[in-house]
C-alpha cells in the first residue's frame, strides 16, 4: 500500500524570498495563505501583474537592494541602509554615487577576485 503524495507547501515569507519580493508589499491573499511548490513555479514562470510590478518598482528586500547596488548586505548596513528601498531610491543612490558605495563596491570586487583566485587553485 502506497501513501498518497502530499503537496509540499511553504510559508508566504519563504515564497516571497524565493520570488525576490518584500512580503509586506504582496497582496493580502498571498500573505495569508500557504504556497505550494507548483504555485511557486507558476508564479515564477508566468508572474501576475502585481509580481511584475513589485519586481520592477519595489520596494525591494535588502538582499535585492544589495545586488542592485553591487555590494554585500553588510556593506549596506555600513552604508546606513537598513530597510527596503524602491527602484527610484536605488537609482538615486547610484546617481549620487556616495563615497560609502564606491568603497563597498571596491570591497565587493576584491572579495569576488579572491573567490575566483581560490576557485582556480
Amino acid at each position: 500500500m502506497t501513501k498518497a503524495k502530499t503537496t509540499q507547501t511553504m510559508k508566504p515569507a519563504t515564497a516571497a524570498k524565493k520570488l525576490g519580493v518584500l512580503l509586506s508589499a504582496t497582496p493580502a491573499e498571498f500573505q495569508e495563505g500557504v504556497v505550494s511548490r507548483d504555485e511557486l513555479s507558476a508564479l515564477q514562470a508566468d508572474p501576475p501583474a502585481w509580481l511584475t510590478e513589485l519586481r520592477r518598482e519595489g520596494p525591494h528586500p535588502r538582499q535585492v537592494v544589495a545586488v542592485k547596488l553591487g555590494v554585500s548586505n553588510s556593506g549596506l548596513a555600513r552604508g546606513g541602509i537598513t530597510g527596503p528601498l524602491t527602484t527610484a531610491e536605488i537609482d538615486a543612490i547610484k546617481a549620487d554615487n556616495p563615497e560609502w558605495l564606491q568603497h563597498e563596491r571596491s570591497v565587493q570586487a576584491e572579495v569576488r577576485k579572491e573567490a575566483q583566485r581560490l576557485k582556480q587553485r
